[in-house]
């Protein structure tokens, strides 16, 4: 009986999230859609121009075409794994004290957004994905269509790694004021790390073995690389095992972190 409710529960919220998501169609149509298509735009012109300055074929072992595959997917995939406006969302409710009125509820404040982030990324993964894979067979673009599934399923649990890591610097509103400009920091530090910026390949050698061994090269880089050929089955099975061990830890300590902060508050009598 618990587990039937904790489903109805929880697909409750998963489909709030998506209704949400929908009665904005202008805003929701920006994130998914327009974003992502403008930086895939930009990104592509500028590896073309690098690609034309330099006047070779390849770089780092892969030619124009692969790069330019990997612009369009990063911009996509990137959108998708990222998180921001559940986290501003989470850290104004902690500072305006009106996380109160959700406290009292029958569920975790953890889980009570966790699913409607998952809501939010499947309505966008669904939409926004057909445009990538559509001008990859446009563009004749690398692409290994029986890989999709894995990547995404990698993306997702990559998504899961950044809500908990969202949930700690949420937490953190309990003890400081201003938090959102962690999530400004944290978000860049993604923009590199991810490999949203660029093939996380093209880094010294030293730092690209530390790098793919982060979960975050699981956001962009190594879906990405895997989706286009550009990274082997190897590197995507390293990239499931260090983002779970990495989420299971990360809960840990977001769980303990909630659990002391949430005692300071309830004792300032908030």
């Amino acid at each position: 009986m618990l587990c039937v409710n904790f489903f109805k529960r929880n697909l409750s919220f998963f489909i709030l999230a998506i209704k949400n998501q929908l009665e904005y169609r202008i805003n929701f149509i920006s994130d998914a859609l327009a974003q992502p298509i403008i930086t895939a735009w930009i990104e592509i012109i500028l590896w073309q121009a690098v690609f034309f300055g330099l006047g070779r074929t390849e770089i780092n072992g892969f030619n124009e075409q692969n790069y330019l595959a990997y612009a369009l997917w990063a911009a996509f995939i990137s959108r998708i794994s990222s998180n921001w406006m559940y986290e501003f969302r989470m850290i104004e409710e902690i500072e305006t004290g009106s996380i109160n009125a959700l406290l009292v509820k029958p569920f975790s404040y953890f889980e009570y957004y966790f699913f409607q982030f998952f809501g939010y990324k499947t309505l966008t993964t669904g939409i926004s994905l057909s445009i990538p894979i559509a001008l990859s067979y446009y563009f004749n673009f690398p692409l290994i269509p029986q890989r999709i599934i894995l990547s995404l399923g990698l993306v997702f649990l990559y998504l899961a790694f950044l809500y908990t890591l969202s949930f700690l610097v949420v937490t953190t509103a309990f003890h400081l004021t201003r938090v959102s400009s962690l999530t400004v920091a944290k978000n860049l530090g993604l923009w590199v790390f991810s490999g949203e910026l660029l093939p996380l390949d093209l880094l010294p050698p030293s730092l690209y073995k530390v790098f793919e061994l982060l979960p975050f090269s699981s956001g962009v880089y190594i879906p990405v690389g895997y989706l286009i050929g550009r990274v082997d089955e190897n590197l995507l099975l390293k990239g499931y095992i260090s983002t779970t061990a990495s989420t299971l830890i990360l809960g840990v300590i977001a769980w303990y972190y909630w659990k002391i902060s949430l005692k300071k508050y309830s004792g300032t009598a908030a």
